[in-house]
């Protein structure tokens, strides 16, 4: 099942996925924070949607690899990368609450281009395009919960490359001290650097002459 952050229009209601906790989380409580779930139900739910357990370094996809899955974060950071002459670069940061969507649209057995690898310790729920269909089956107003996310994660992408290309990486790193503040405590500085698309160097000289203007 597919976590979902908070942007909209018609805003979807929000699952609560406890932050810092060291112990498994039970995904089905997520659920039942905004839709009433019994015993019975979530234990179909379980078995239905299997939850993984990453170690911090470990790949959840290589570039050349095929999958027909998705994945929710319950805990962790996720580093997206694509390996260009030899040069990693970083495209995005998934953290709680956030779904990666490495099925193709077409939902074809497809290889990707890019890597996915685990930066902490990663729990995360599994999903495909069935298990999703047989979950809307067993809560039918997940499927309505599922598009407005959808929309608003589409949303929030495009907003995103809107802001990379016509800022500065000045700029963008402000936006991540106001929007994503905890991933300058669990992203390297070269792997942030690469995110902003400046070189490490470049990032520590933003830091200083922001932290001069504070």
């Amino acid at each position: 099942m597919k976590e979902h952050t908070d942007y909209s229009t018609e805003s979807s209601p929000q699952m609560v996925i406890p932050k810092n906790v060291s112990s498994p989380i039970d995904f089905t409580d997520c659920i039942s924070s905004v839709i009433p779930l019994s015993d019975k139900l979530k234990k179909k739910i379980k078995d239905l949607i299997p939850v993984l357990n990453y170690k911090k370094g470990e790949f959840i996809l290589k570039s050349g690899e095929a999958s027909l899955k998705n994945f929710g974060i319950l805990k962790g950071c996720v580093r997206k990368y694509y390996a260009v002459d030899g040069e990693e670069k970083t495209t995005f940061f998934y953290t709680e609450s956030q779904s990666i969507l490495a099925n193709s649209e077409n939902n074809k057995e497809e290889s990707v281009k890019y890597n996915l690898v685990c930066l902490e310790d990663c729990q995360l729920t599994v999903t495909t395009e069935s298990s999703v269909q047989k979950l809307f089956e067993l809560v039918p107003e997940l499927e309505k919960m599922r598009f407005i996310s959808y929309q608003e994660e589409m949303t929030q992408y495009q907003v995103m490359l809107d802001t990379y290309i016509t800022s500065t990486p000045e700029e963008r790193y402000l936006a991540i001290l106001d929007d994503r503040p905890d991933l300058l405590n669990r992203v390297p500085q070269y792997q942030l650097a690469s995110y902003l698309g400046v070189k490490p160097e470049t990032l520590s000289r933003i830091r200083k002459r922001i932290f001069k203007k504070s």
